[in-house]
């Protein structure tokens, strides 16, 4: 039996709304993870400004550890030594670890001849393309595998090649390399529940062409990550292994990739986030109806409450986001109402509570009044504990999703919630 396994609760597919959502448990060797729900990000094996022993209160169930920054520091030699991830940070519940393509390659600044992923790209129309209903296409200039330039930029430097990627750390600017295989012996001595096979993440200024080829490459990827993964039995028999849906933000190939990996004997399927999450929200359905429906979905980078409920309508059962600590850490707060920045000066005299909804610790003893000082003087408590009130506003939201869903009323439930949440 795989360490892994999906059990339907209830789906309410099929209805006139079309919608895929459906309830479940996820079973893993550190415990069972009701789905949906909402991964907290644990970059560093921590969560950001939370202990671990808080987990329980604030509705974590499971968290996501970084593959790229837990190797750079403080390696997975001394993690493997501790006793795994679990006992190093003194958590007990399921984790995840992702392969490390996205931060390898989100971190190189210089690949693509110094085009960053966040720069914008000229456009140019392509009749043939806008014939055949792709529309306009992104064109920038092709990725080069070797640089002089990029070879000496430390810290900006990721560089692509069918093997795999060298780069150089953010941290001292040396240079390391990732394979699919390396990234897999990486994450086994890691020892999370669930891992990732590696995957190359594109610039959303990529063109068309660039983006397919990267999302084959990816595929070529994944079955060297599954074959590494399988082939060391002890690990395959304590560790799930998910593969990653890429394609950019072009539906055909997010389509076409869905299917290659649906072909793999992948434990469950992660769908690559975008630097845009408007590239991927809109095709969530059209993916999620190739992979198989037995198996596990997780939406990789994409929190916010209103994208959860599109998430969940097609089909995701996880997601991942590291919106509630960052923005927690500069005053952003999610409300029954929509978000509020609490150092703004509206809030020095409202002593009710950050959400009069909330069940958290924070609402229940704070005021926005105190918080709102804490900010104003910049004591560390405040980031503390308006990451503590996201976290939980976020996995409580989820645990109402997925009660709607039980009780076969989440379109209701998403009707109400979304007409009081004001999108700022």
């Amino acid at each position: 039996m795989r360490p892994i396994t999906f059990t339907i609760e209830k789906e309410i597919a099929g209805n006139i709304s079309g919608t895929l959502a459906r309830a479940g448990v996820l079973s893993t060797p550190h415990g069972n993870i009701k789905t949906p729900a909402f991964v907290a990000v644990g970059t560093k094996a921590d969560v950001k400004g939370i202990d671990s022993t808080q987990f329980p209160e604030l509705g974590v169930q499971t968290i996501i550890a970084n593959t790229y920054h837990l190797y750079l520091s403080p390696g997975e030699k001394l993690i493997e030594k501790a006793g795994g991830i679990h006992k190093f940070m003194g958590f007990n519940g399921p984790i995840m670890t992702d392969s490390g393509g996205f931060q390898v390659f989100s971190l190189g600044e210089g690949f693509g001849k110094k085009i960053s992923k966040l720069s914008k790209p000229e456009k140019e129309s392509l009749d043939a393309s806008a014939a055949s209903g792709q529309g306009e296409r992104e064109r920038i200039p092709s990725p080069v595998f070797w640089d002089e330039d990029l070879a000496t930029s430390h810290g900006k430097l990721a560089i692509v090649d069918e093997d795999g990627v060298s780069f150089t750390s953010h941290v001292d600017g040396s240079l390391h390399r990732f394979t699919p295989e390396r990234s897999i012996e990486i994450q086994h001595g890691l020892g999370a529940d669930i891992i990732y096979a590696f995957d190359e993440c594109t610039s959303p200024a990529a063109d068309y062409e660039y983006q397919k080829e990267a999302m084959e490459r990816t595929h070529r990827w994944a079955d060297r990550s599954l074959r590494a993964h399988r082939g060391n039995i002890e690990k395959n028999n304590q560790q799930g292994i998910y593969g990653i849906v890429q394609g950019g933000r072009y539906a055909d190939l997010r389509i076409e990739s869905a299917q290659m990996l649906a072909s793999m004997d992948f434990d469950g399927y992660g769908i690559g986030g975008s630097f845009s999450k408007q590239d991927i929200l809109g095709i969530l359905d059209k993916v999620n109806s190739v992979l198989p429906k037995e198996k596990p979905r997780h939406l990789l980078g994409i929190g916010e409450p209103e994208d959860m409920f599109i998430g969940v309508a097609s089909g995701i059962d996880t997601f991942d986001c590291v919106v509630p600590t960052r923005n927690g850490r500069n005053g952003g707060l999610f409300t029954s109402k929509g978000k509020i920045q609490i150092p703004n000066s509206e809030y020095i005299s409202d002593f009710g509570p950050i959400d009069a909804d909330c069940d958290c610790t924070v609402c229940k003893n704070h005021s926005r009044s105190y918080i709102h000082h804490l900010f104003r003087t910049h004591e560390m408590l405040g980031p503390i504990l308006a990451s503590m009130h996201n976290i939980r506003f976020l996995t409580r939201l989820v645990e109402k999703i997925r009660q709607s869903i039980l009780d076969g009323n989440f379109e209701e439930f998403r009707d109400v919630f979304l007409s009081q949440y004001k999108l700022r």
